[in-house]
Order: C-alpha cells, then sequence, then structure tokens
C-alpha cells in the first residue's frame, strides 16, 4: 500500500469535497495527478475519462498509478498469445486490455505507470520519456539510462526498465509507460510465457525483452521517491506547481460516468471478445491406459468465439456421432475454459453408461478444455 505524507492525506479529503468543476480547475496550465487505487481496471477507466472529457488545449495531465498484481494487453492483442492465462486464474492475477496499442506488460505494487496527456498536436513520447531519465539521472547521476528508438528505456544499455504505448484521439492524445521498480521478475517472467501451441493470429506481439528492476541496481530507489522525482521534473518543464493531486478513481463526483467505463473494461467482451481472429491447429497427446492418442483439432475463432471447430479421432476410440456434439456444442461458444466445461458436464449425460466411453469421453473433453 502506498503511504501518503499527512499533507497530501489532507489535500485528498479536500479534493472529495471539492466540486468537479472547481477540482479540474486547481491548477493552470498543468495537472499532476495520482491514484489511490490499486485496481488496474479503475485506473484504465480514469485514462479513458481524462482523455475523453478534459479540455487538454487548456490543461496538459499527467497522471500517476500503480497496480496490484494484473497482465495488461494492448488494444489489438491476443491474450492466449501473449501470457499463461491458466497461471493467471491460479495465482488471482487479473487480465485486463487497455485502449492503446503496444505490447503486454506485467504490473504489481513495484511497477510505476505514467500517463502523459496533452492534445495530438503536442503529443511527443520522446520528450516525456527523457524527462523520466532526467529524474533519474537527478536522483542518481551515475546510473547509466538512455531511450531507444523504440521508445524503451534501457538500464546499462541491455535492461528493460520502460516500455511505451500511446492512443492517440482526434483532437487528444495519451503516452503511457511503466517504469520497474521493484518488481516480482519471477511472477512476470512466469505469467507473460504463452504455453499454447498451434496458435497463428494476426495480432500485434509483444518483443521480448531483459529487464532488470531498478532497486536491484540501487535499493534505495524506491516507487515513492521515483513518483515524487518524476512528478517534481515535470512541474519544472512544464512551469506548474510542484503539487500532487490524489484522486478516488471510483468517485462519480470527480469523474462522472467513471463506474461504466471501469465495468465496461472488465467485461469478457472487452477483454477477450476484442481479440483479433485466430485459429488453433494442434495434436492432443492423450495417455490413456498403456498408449498414446494423438487426437488433430483445428479451430477458427472470431470475437473470442469459436466460429469452426473440427476433432479427428479414429473412429474405434470414440463413436464418431459423440464427439461430433461435443463439435456442434463448442461452435459459436465462447473460447472460454468456464464456458466449456458447462458444455461438457450437460453433454456427458448422452454419453452412453459405459465406463471405458465415459473415461475416453472425459480425457477427450479435459483436453480440449486445457486448449482455452
Amino acid at each position: 500500500m502506498v503511504l501518503w505524507s499527512l499533507k497530501n492525506c489532507l489535500w485528498l479529503s479536500c479534493v472529495l469535497r471539492t466540486p468537479k468543476a472547481c477540482f479540474w480547475s486547481t491548477a493552470s496550465g498543468g495537472l499532476i495527478i495520482q491514484s489511490v487505487s490499486n485496481d488496474v481496471y479503475q485506473n484504465l477507466a480514469v485514462e479513458d475519462w481524462i482523455h475523453d472529457h478534459m479540455d487538454l488545449e487548456k490543461q496538459h495531465v499527467l497522471f500517476l498509478w500503480r497496480n496490484s498484481p494484473a497482465v495488461v494487453i494492448g488494444r489489438h492483442q491476443n491474450p492466449w498469445q501473449e501470457c499463461n492465462l491458466r497461471l493467471l486464474r491460479q495465482k488471482n492475477i487479473k487480465l485486463a486490455r487497455r485502449r492503446s496499442g503496444g505490447g503486454t506488460v506485467y504490473h504489481d505494487l513495484g511497477n510505476i505507470n505514467l500517463t502523459f496527456f496533452t492534445t495530438r498536436k503536442k503529443y511527443e513520447r520522446m520528450e516525456n520519456l527523457k524527462l523520466i531519465v532526467k529524474a533519474l539521472k537527478a536522483l542518481r547521476p551515475q546510473l547509466d539510462v538512455d531511450v531507444t528508438d523504440r521508445y524503451d528505456i534501457l538500464l546499462d544499455r541491455q535492461y528493460k526498465i520502460s516500455g511505451t504505448a500511446a492512443k492517440l484521439g482526434r483532437t487528444s492524445a495519451y503516452h503511457h509507460c511503466t517504469l520497474l521498480c521493484n518488481a516480482d521478475k519471477f511472477v512476470l517472467s512466469s505469467v507473460l510465457k504463452s504455453p499454447y501451441k498451434g496458435l497463428k493470429s494476426n495480432a500485434t506481439p509483444s518483443v521480448p525483452a531483459s529487464v532488470k528492476n531498478l532497486f536491484e541496481e540501487d535499493p534505495g530507489l524506491t516507487s515513492e521517491i521515483l513518483l515524487d522525482a518524476i512528478a517534481k521534473e515535470y512541474a519544472v518543464q512544464h512551469q506548474i506547481d510542484h503539487h500532487i493531486t490524489l484522486i478516488n478513481p471510483a468517485d462519480e463526483t470527480l469523474l462522472p460516468g467513471i463506474i461504466n467505463k471501469t465495468k465496461e473494461l472488465q467485461t469478457w467482451e472487452w477483454v477477450y471478445g476484442k481479440t483479433p481472429k485466430f485459429s488453433i491447429s494442434t495434436c492432443l497427446n492423450m495417455a490413456y491406459k498403456d498408449t498414446v492418442l494423438d487426437a488433430k483439432v483445428n479451430m477458427d475463432v472470431k470475437h473470442g468465439r469459436i466460429e469452426v471447430c473440427n476433432i479427428d479421432l479414429p473412429e474405434q476410440w470414440l463413436p464418431p456421432a459423440l464427439y461430433s456434439e461435443l463439435v456442434k456444442s463448442l461452435t459459436g461458444s465462447k473460447f472460454c475454459p468456464n464456458e466449456t466445461t458447462t458444455l461438457v458436464t450437460t453433454l456427458l449425460r448422452m454419453c452412453p453408461q459405459d465406463d471405458e466411453l465415459h473415461s475416453r469421453w472425459s480425457l477427450l473433453c479435459e483436453n480440449m478444455i486445457r486448449l482455452m
């Protein structure tokens, strides 16, 4: 949990009692705000709200936020291709899809998120990243940190400590980036490794990179110190008061409509249904008694739903009429283990009361669910 100063806590109680019109006009020319929430959906919703509602001609904004464990994919990415969804479910790590492009990132409380809001005309991600580098070097002049042509920040010219994504609207724009302070690198590397085989997609793939925490370089570089240094540098460069305003992303009086924005970002239709069309062509190696059976599976998935499904099995192993019912039920359903589990449980009642067939049927269904 973030440790707030007494001054900031007093400011928060003041802000939450202030009419929203007064709140957004507290700073002339620029505003630095920080979320008191660690919920990934709430914080992404704040980004959307600022982009959609604030007059960025009059006021540019730096938004600072941190999340509890979450994997965040880009607008045009495929979650099955980008991460280990089974591991996310086991560890209760949230999956979110943001509205900007770019690659997949792992968030926890050791990861800082920064969003720079401007008009589209004034959008300049390189300058934002240079601002972060300047803040880092102001804290530790000996740090070897540089911005690359890919808009990443590297430590010691080889370790990625920051990745970039952006959304360009008709008149407004934002650039957001991460900063690795003290994230759990073991969890990061585990959840960002997809186990899914035979998947073909035109979705934007992430580019793997070696990463390192700034905390590993210098234990004095805590998230709080880094956040304050970046806010200070932003204030200096934009000639505004160095004051961080805390906001509650669930407060409708400050952010009208924010709750609906947050709910939308949590829906299956947004997180999974927005995945670009993809196909799966794989072979299930099913161990049964003393043999291993190969079952070929081909699927086309569109909007997160199974559009075409084919399963190729030896007739003597399972009656075609039985697994064709599975194919029929899967077609049009969500490419989702929970929905498929419900379907196969219902179909199990149709299976002949034969122990051998039941065992084979269950094995096939378990393997189909593992695909998802």
